[in-house]
């Protein structure tokens, strides 16, 4: 254990957001997504919610200040304007844990999918609200 830091945060997680550089991305996952075989890396959080995970990332990880959409969600499939409760969550978090609070973009499914494909991680929650994925894209801590 280590202090100050929230215990979700595995060590090959903390590893991954370490080894990341700026305008790396990291996906959190639901349980539906197929991580493993779209991803590069992926790491399990099984039995643990994608809210929680987004909230443990941000807490040690700086969104990226220097792009317009450094956060993302899935659009809902055929509902593009529907704003999932889930994604709702994130807002929430982004707003009071991100040092760079943002609006959530939202893209569709596919392209979702191949941004996933080239991001440096993803991480598969046990998330079972539907449309509970994120891309966070990872910014820089000024000296």
């Amino acid at each position: 254990m280590l202090r100050g830091l929230n215990p979700i945060l595995s060590p090959d997680l903390l590893y991954i957001l370490r080894a990341m550089g700026h305008g790396d991305e990291i996906v959190i996952a639901d349980a539906n997504f197929p991580a493993e075989s779209t991803g590069k890396q992926a790491v399990r959080l099984d039995g643990l919610s994608a809210t929680d995970v987004v909230q443990a990332v941000l807490s040690v990880m700086p969104l990226d200040s220097f792009v317009d959409d450094p956060a993302t969600t899935m659009q809902v499939v055929d509902n593009p304007d529907t704003t999932p409760p889930v994604v709702e969550e994130f807002q929430k978090i982004i707003e009071t844990t991100a040092d760079n609070p943002v609006r959530i973009a939202t893209i569709e499914r596919f392209t979702f999918y191949d941004r996933a494909k080239v991001a440096f991680a993803i991480v598969q929650t046990g998330e079972r609200r539907l449309y509970g994925n994120i891309i966070l894209k990872k910014g820089v801590i000024s000296p």
